[in-house]
């Protein structure tokens, strides 16, 4: 039978990478709260454009989408829902937006789980929204012939409460008594939470969420400045084959936590780097063009304009595409595709 003991991942061995990346992390999170103590003005335009990822990455995932004009709109709170995905869409914003704003009077506890839960569906009129699942849930993938393929039961239902306040209670004890470092704790939480399942739907949004908050918890507030959720979006075959890799024997408390806990490090490693770029960015006296040109200088590979207005956050989108505009003409980027499908390479890389 299933159960959750914490305490135990304090005892075992982890490798040099899990190891690197921990300590990378705390190096990061040290100098991040220099930088919010001495130019916390620069910081607000990283944040209106972090919850805006942050919202429209969550819900691209499980395939809940709108125009980038009306997500703007909803995340502005400048119009209403009209239909079924914005609503969806609504509940997520309004419940990071709590979580963003009251993260330190909102507990790990199963009828606080339940409650951000209701929240996240508060525009749609499901009933089912703030309760359990009732019904047998499975997590599925579609094989190359279209057919859907099991590749995990959760629990069932009647498991399913006491199955959460466990796991919040484990994890809450082992925060109290700093037995594991949080960014290995909070990893093996997610994942658990994951394959028990607990909801009719939203459980990987649910999943994110409660990710933000913990961290947010245990002081690393990073996402609150660079969307995770957009990370795990853009790698999301990586996400989903490190939940599958940990699911292996998970029933039997034999599963190997590690490749989900190596994952989620990366993503958020990455994000206290490309903090620290932004930050750069937005804080340099510099002229639009300058700004773009030492942005575009900081990628590889394809990028696109949306790729540029996140490292530039302080620039208006005609002072992009200008800069741009002139990066091309003078030799420095190249140009591929038209409109929307549209990217751009350094020249330097040809």
């Amino acid at each position: 039978m299933r159960t959750f003991d914490y305490s135990k991942l304090g005892e075992m061995n982890y490798d040099r990478e899990i190891l690197s990346l921990v300590s990378q992390i705390h190096e990061h999170k040290g100098r991040q709260e220099l930088f919010l103590s001495q130019r916390p003005e620069d910081l607000e335009r990283l944040i209106e454009i972090a919850k805006i990822q942050s919202t429209e990455a969550s819900n691209e995932i499980e395939g809940i989408r709108t125009t980038n004009t009306r997500l703007k709109q909803l995340c502005a709170e400048k119009t209403a829902p009209r239909n079924r995905n914005e609503k969806e869409i609504l509940g997520y914003r309004d419940v990071l937006n709590l979580i963003h704003e009251s993260f330190e009077f909102i507990p790990l506890r199963s009828n606080y789980i339940l409650q951000l839960h209701r929240d996240l569906y508060k525009y749609t009129g499901e009933t089912f929204g703030g309760s359990f699942k009732n019904c047998q849930n499975y997590i599925s993938a579609t094989d190359s012939s279209g057919n859907s393929v099991v590749l995990f039961t959760p629990l069932a239902p009647y498991e399913t409460p006491s199955a959460i306040e466990e796991l919040c209670n484990s994890f809450n004890t082992a925060i109290d008594n700093n037995t594991v470092d949080p960014l290995i704790l909070i990893p093996v939480f997610v994942h658990d939470f994951l394959c028990i399942h607990p909801f009719n739907d939203g459980n990987g949004r649910m999943s994110r969420l409660l990710t933000t908050l913990l961290l947010y918890r245990t002081g690393y507030v990073v996402g609150r400045y660079i969307s995770l959720e957009s990370k795990i979006a853009k790698n999301k075959n990586l996400y989903y084959d490190a939940l599958q890799e940990c699911q292996k024997g998970w029933y039997e408390n034999k599963e190997d936590p590690v490749p989900f806990i190596k994952y989620m490090l990366g993503i958020i490693l990455a994000a206290y780097r490309d903090f620290e770029d932004r930050i750069e960015l937005v804080s340099e006296k510099l002229s639009a063009y300058d700004t773009v040109r030492k942005a575009v200088y900081r990628k590889i590979g394809k990028f696109t304009k949306n790729d540029i207005m996140e490292y530039c956050p302080a620039l208006s989108k005609a002072s992009i595409e200008n800069s741009l505009r002139k990066l091309v003409e003078e030799g420095v980027l190249v140009r591929h595709g038209e409109a929307r499908a549209s990217y751009y390479t350094r020249k330097d890389a040809e």
